[in-house]
């Protein structure tokens, strides 16, 4: 009993001693209201982070894959080309653009499908024509460059990512490459976009895409950069906002409520950056 007794009077007087919380620790209220199990905040401008919580802990990460699929095709350039769907691209549920195997498409418009509308088949069509045909091939790419990037506890095995068994990442790797992503301006107008409309064949016609992140409405200043889900990976975000002259990037993984946890993340983030 003197013991426990001696340990509570330790804990309470380290609670009121001074200090400064460090990134992987936050304290009181700002901790309890990041409800997500991981996640991370840090300067989009020199990376450092600026708050966390279990931002090393590999998890699936759902259609955040696309982030990864999106920057590779832009790299590899003409987004004007056409290519042709195979019946393999559209083998995938249950968020899909309907695609018609056969037909055509250029790289741009299942670019903006798959980064707006979060459309399966669309990922799968751009990583199957990165990959030329193949997607074992396309994962050793993203893999590659996941590498290059310093995206050290990341495993792509999936273009979409439906795949939450083995296709897993981490808060950290998110930020890392949504940071790389966002200086490329073509990734970068695409997800601070919220609307887009194109051409489509008879007898759509035309279609709108209307963007996931619903913060790019809601919360002044952000400029990206995409949503995810699956039953497995929970609710899965990265948010980058700009308020005045400083920017953050937000990943939150697993979270029961992703909107209300951002908020509350880039709250504490930006009073650390004062």
């Amino acid at each position: 009993m003197r013991l426990r007794g001696l340990l509570l009077v330790f804990a309470l007087l380290s609670a009121l001693l001074p200090g400064e919380a460090g990134p992987s620790a936050l304290r009181g209220s700002a901790q309890q209201a990041v409800l997500a199990p991981s996640f991370v905040a840090i300067d989009a401008g020199s990376g450092h982070v600026l708050a966390a919580r279990g931002e090393r802990m590999r998890r699936p990460i759902a259609s955040l894959t696309k982030v990864m699929t999106a920057l590779t095709a832009i790299e590899r350039g003409g987004l004007s080309s056409r290519i042709t769907v195979t019946t393999a691209a559209t083998r995938v549920e249950p968020y899909v653009e309907g695609l018609v195997p056969g037909r055509s498409y250029t790289r741009e418009t299942l670019l903006w499908s798959a980064l707006l509308a979060s459309s399966n088949d669309s990922a799968t069509a751009l990583a199957l024509d990165a990959g030329g045909g193949s997607l074992t091939r396309y994962f050793a790419l993203a893999n590659a460059k996941a590498r290059a990037l310093g995206m050290t506890s990341t495993t792509y095995a999936s273009a979409s990512g439906l795949d939450d068994v083995h296709n897993l990442s981490t808060a950290l790797d998110q930020a890392l490459l949504a940071r790389a992503a966002l200086r490329n301006p073509i990734f970068a107008a695409m997800v601070s976009t919220k609307t887009h409309w194109t051409k489509w064949a008879a007898p759509t016609y035309a279609k709108l895409w209307v963007n996931h992140n619903k913060m790019l409405t809601t919360t002044p200043g952000t400029y990206g950069v995409k949503t995810g889900w699956t039953s497995r990976a929970g609710g899965c975000l990265i948010a980058a906002v700009r308020r005045g002259d400083r920017a953050v990037i937000g990943v939150v993984l697993d979270s029961p409520g992703i909107w209300s946890d951002m908020t509350n993340l880039l709250d504490v983030a930006f009073n650390r950056l004062g």
